[in-house]
């Protein structure tokens, strides 16, 4: 059935590379974008068309969260202000032990409600349990790339590796045509997969034509490790593997050298870049200047709920800004309009949809809206810089995927989100009591 109307706004935003259109609007057909424009012009064209207008609102591409971990909702807070590896090895592998695909599967319907109200309307996850995490991307109506974290020990949703490996395949297969579900295959890390294991996971990619999603160079104790192990760095190791390849998006990329980042640039590669987790762990800052002169693909993500704490999209491009300009000293490093293509269509691109990250006639109806009336975002003398440095989470009235509505006015529409917060409390209760009866290290 055709479904065709008007959506209104005080400001629209369709791309980083746009100018803004003061009260616009866009035509709406069947989930995709017809067409943009001043709102009058389209009412005149269009008349007797149904027009939903949001009032003093600023519509945008829907952002896209290019790394996270969603269902580590359930972990948030957990075991802070530690090293990486004390608070993996020490904390979240002894509690991932016991992890269900239920805890897995409320921590993402959680993660998600928290991602709509950042404007998000796509995200990247590798998580343990997947197939809870896709149920929950197909009841709540996002849109997602989704990978069952692979690792060389065994692994508490399925088993030893080889069963991992039949689970990434047999996802592939089944979700090959999914309108809003990519399946991509997600080695956790050099140090947790051996190259073994990696030339596995290149096999199993490259016969599905699918994305391979690692974490990589993200702290120099992994870099030491990997030449300790292997006598070469981890994107020298991923070289040596056969993975350097434009189906390759690697999180972090925290320690690179010049030889590096030209080497990422001429294969391919995609970086999802996390300021905000990089921090917090005392990673470091990633080169992300050099990259994008260089020419590598960047996109941005929040990194897992427990490592950052949070997985609000909007507030990491202010930091994804504001740590570069300061460490530089120069304010004009990596300007809104950049920091707002990674949030949206290089994300996009970078996951395998390349008809999202932008409000275009052809695009895919994935959208946001910020509501204007709202003390810190008054006045608008540029949106696309109000949307970078003063938008928060909780400042987004309006979301939908695909022209369908997932929150209208603040409410989400598509779950009960009070219900999940219940669910996630008492599952953080079980938590509790499984480190108190946990060894101390």
């Amino acid at each position: 059935m055709d479904k065709k109307f008007l959506l209104a706004a005080k400001w629209i935003l369709p791309a980083w590379d746009r100018e803004p259109i003061k009260d616009g609007a866009l035509l709406i057909r069947d989930g995709k974008i017809e067409s943009l424009g001043p709102r009058e012009e389209l009412v005149a064209q269009h008349p007797g068309l149904p027009v939903e207008d949001l009032g003093e609102a600023l519509i945008f591409p829907g952002l896209i969260n290019a790394h996270t971990h969603a269902s580590m909702t359930i972990f948030r807070g957990l075991a802070d202000d530690l090293p990486l590896m004390t608070w993996l090895q020490e904390y979240i592998f002894p509690v991932e032990s016991h992890l269900k695909g239920e805890w897995v599967y409320w921590g993402a319907r959680l993660a998600i409600a928290e991602m709509i109200r950042a404007g998000v309307t796509c995200f990247c996850d590798m998580y343990l349990f997947e197939p809870w995490v896709i149920r929950a991307v197909e009841e709540t109506g996002l849109r997602a790339a989704l990978g069952e974290g692979l690792f060389d020990f065994p692994s508490p949703g399925y088993g030893p590796l080889e069963k991992g490996l039949a689970l990434t395949e047999d996802l592939l297969q089944s979700y090959e045509k999914h309108p809003r579900i990519n399946i991509i295959v997600c080695p956790h890390a050099v140090y947790t997969c051996s190259p073994e294991t990696l030339k596995k996971v290149r096999e199993i990619a490259e016969r599905h034509e699918a994305i391979i999603h690692i974490h990589l160079s993200e702290t120099e104790d992994e870099v030491q490790q990997c030449l300790e192990r292997y006598g070469r760095r981890p994107v020298a190791h991923l070289r040596e593997l056969g993975l350097l390849n434009k189906s390759l998006h690697i999180a972090h990329a925290v320690e690179l050298t010049e030889e590096e980042i030209e080497l990422l640039a001429s294969t391919g590669v995609s970086v999802a870049h996390c300021p905000e987790s990089n921090l917090k762990l005392g990673s470091g800052v990633a080169r992300i200047p050099e990259m994008i002169a260089a020419g590598v693909k960047v996109s941005l993500g929040t990194d897992g709920p427990a490592s950052n704490n949070d997985l609000d999209l909007l507030s990491e491009m202010r930091t994804a800004a504001l740590i570069q300009k300061g460490l530089r000293r120069d304010p004009t490093v990596l300007p809104a309009k950049e920091v707002f293509r990674m949030a949206t269509e290089a994300g996009a691109r970078a996951l395998g949809f390349p008809h999202c990250g932008r409000l275009e006639p052809g695009y895919q109806a994935d959208l946001a809206a910020l509501d204007l009336e709202t003390t810190s975002l008054t006045p608008v003398h540029d949106p696309l810089s109000l949307l970078v440095y003063s938008a928060r989470a909780g400042e987004v009235s309006d979301l939908m995927v695909e022209g369908r509505w997932l929150m209208r006015e603040g409410r989400i529409l598509t779950f009960d989100e009070k219900e999940t917060r219940t669910q996630v409390t008492l599952i953080a209760e079980e938590i509790q009591a499984l480190l108190r009866e946990r060894p101390t290290p």
